[in-house]
C-alpha cells in the first residue's frame, strides 16, 4: 500500500467515524430537545395474524401495513393472555403481581398517581383517552380517567351498555345522549382528533384503547343493538374497521399539520379471540339467559390458518404486534427482534415526552425510545408474561414455564414437545438455567 493510498483509507475511515458520530449526536438530539405528540393506539383481541404487515391474508389493513412500512415493526412483543392484566401493567410499568393482581375491572388505588397519564400530565402534555377503560365501572367513578392524569375521556360504559352500535358512552364522567344512530368507534375517534385539534400547540398524549376488536357485551339484561346489518359485526368486519379508524386518525394528523411531530404507536393487548359473537336472540323468560351465537375465529397468515388463542399462554395469545412510526425520525421499513413486553411502553412514553419517571418504585419496563430512534438494540433480556397463577420468561428462542417445562420455539410454536433435563451440557440446558435464574430472581407472588 502506496502513501497516497494509505493517507485516502485514514480519510475514509475518519470520514465514517464522523458521519456515525454525527448521526449519533443527531439521534441524541432528538430525544434531547424534540417532545413529539404521542399517540399510544392500542387495538382490543387482535393478534399478529390478524395484520397484512405480519403475514396476514384474512384481512385488508392498509393503513396499518403503510404504518410499518413507514417506520419500525417489532417481531417479540408479548402481552398479557387477556386484556385485565395488560391493561394495568401498560399504564403502570410494572407487573400485575407486583400490585397484587388487581380484580377485573379495578386499578391499584397506590398506582393512581405514577401511572402513565399522570406521568405525561406532570410533564406539561395535555392528556387525553377514549374507548375501552375497562379498569373501573364508569357509573360508580365518573372522575376516575381524570384521577388518574387524563385532561379529557371518552369511554364507554362497561358492563353498562354497547360499544359499537347505540353506545353507551361517558365524556369528562357525563353520559352522553343521543348517541342512538351513532357508531361508538367513530365517536371516540372525532373525541381525539378535536382534542388534537385544540392542543395542536402544545404536546398532546392521546391514548386510544380500542374497543375493536373485541365482541359485544353479553351480560347485561338485553342483548345490545346489532346495528344495521341485523347482527353483530364479524371479526373481520371490525378488524377492517379498526384499520380505518387508525387511517383516520393519521389523516387528521397531516390535516392538522402535525405529522412529522407525533410519534404513532400502535399494538393490541391480547391474541385474536376463540371465538366471536355473531348473533343473539332474547329470552322472553326473565329466568333464562338469552342466546348468543358465537363463530370460532380462523385468521390466514402466511399460507397457514390460524386459530385465535386469545387467553393461553401461547403466542396465539401473547404474540401481538408492535408497530412505532413517526416520519422524519423513524426510518422506514424496519425490523426490530428486540424482546418487549408491556412494562416497558411506561418509560419508553415518559422518555420522549421527557417525563419523570415515579419516585419510590421500581419499575419493570425498559424504554425502547433509543432503540426507535437510533438503532440501539434494548437492555430487555427476557420478557414476561402472567395468567390465572402460571407465568414464563423466554427470550427468542427458548421459553421457560414456572413449572419448569422448557420449549424451542423457534421449532414447537403451539408447545407441544417440552424438552427433556439432561445433564447441562448442551445449549437447551444453558437456556434453562439463565431462564430459571430470571425466574428464582423476579419472587412472583
Amino acid at each position: 500500500m502506496t502513501y497516497v493510498d494509505l493517507h485516502k483509507l485514514v480519510l475514509a475511515v475518519c470520514f465514517a467515524a464522523i458521519s456515525l458520530s454525527s448521526s449519533i449526536l443527531l439521534n441524541a438530539r432528538v430525544l434531547a430537545d424534540e417532545r413529539p405528540n404521542i399517540l399510544l393506539i392500542m387495538a382490543d383481541d387482535v393478534g399478529v395474524d390478524a395484520l397484512g404487515c405480519y403475514g396476514g391474508e384474512s384481512y385488508r389493513t392498509p393503513r396499518l401495513d403503510a404504518l410499518a412500512e413507514g417506520g419500525m415493526k417489532f417481531t417479540h412483543c408479548y402481552s398479557m393472555p387477556v386484556c385485565h392484566p395488560t391493561r394495568i401493567t401498560l399504564m403502570t410499568g410494572r407487573y400485575p403481581f407486583r400490585t397484587g393482581n388487581p380484580k377485573w375491572g379495578t386499578f391499584p388505588k397506590e398506582e393512581e398517581p405514577r401511572n402513565i397519564g399522570q406521568i405525561m400530565k406532570r410533564a406539561d402534555y395535555a392528556t387525553a383517552v377514549a374507548g375501552k377503560w375497562q379498569i373501573c365501572t364508569m357509573k360508580n367513578d365518573l372522575n376516575h380517567a381524570s384521577r388518574l392524569g387524563f385532561d379529557e375521556s371518552c369511554l364507554f360504559g362497561w358492563h353498562e351498555g354497547a360499544r359499537y352500535h347505540s353506545p353507551f358512552i361517558y365524556q369528562n364522567g357525563k353520559l352522553q345522549k343521543g348517541l342512538d344512530d351513532s357508531y361508538g368507534p367513530d365517536v371516540y375517534v372525532n373525541f381525539l382528533i378535536e382534542f388534537m385539534r385544540r392542543n395542536k400547540e402544545t404536546p398532546f398524549f392521546a391514548y386510544y384503547p380500542m374497543a375493536l376488536c373485541h365482541d359485544v357485551t353479553d351480560d347485561l339484561k338485553d342483548p345490545v343493538p346489532f346495528g344495521p346489518n341485523g347482527h353483530y359485526d364479524s371479526f373481520k368486519t371490525m378488524v377492517e374497521a379498526m384499520d380505518v379508524r387508525v387511517g383516520r386518525l393519521i389523516d387528521a394528523l397531516d390535516e392538522l399539520g402535525l405529522r412529522e411531530n407525533t410519534l404513532v404507536i400502535f399494538t393490541t393487548d391480547n391474541g385474536s379471540p376463540v371465538r366471536s359473537i355473531y348473533s343473539a336472540e332474547r329470552n322472553p323468560n326473565p329466568k333464562r339467559k338469552d342466546t348468543y351465537i358465537r363463530v370460532p375465529v380462523v385468521s390466514r397468515q402466511n399460507g397457514v390458518d390460524v386459530p385465535g388463542g386469545k387467553g393461553s399462554l401461547t403466542n396465539g395469545g401473547t404474540l401481538v404486534p408492535l408497530i412505532a412510526n413517526w416520519p422524519g425520525k423513524v426510518k422506514p421499513g424496519q425490523i426490530a427482534n428486540d424482546l418487549v413486553d408491556f412494562s416497558d411502553f411506561l418509560p419508553t412514553v415518559a422518555e420522549f415526552g421527557q417525563a419523570d419517571l415515579p419516585d419510590g418504585v421500581t419499575l419493570d419496563g425498559h424504554s425502547l425510545a433509543s432503540r426507535i430512534i437510533n438503532g440501539k438494540p434494548s437492555s430487555r433480556n427476557w420478557p414476561f408474561v402472567e395468567h390465572r397463577g402460571k407465568h414464563w420468561v423466554r427470550d427468542q428462542r427458548w421459553k421457560l414455564y414456572d413449572n419448569g417445562k422448557l420449549f424451542d420455539v423457534s421449532l414447537d410454536q403451539a408447545e407441544q414437545n417440552p424438552l427433556e433435563k439432561t445433564d447441562g451440557s448442551n445449549e437447551a440446558e444453558a437456556a434453562r438455567k439463565r431462564l430459571s435464574s430470571v425466574l428464582k430472581s423476579l419472587k412472583v407472588k
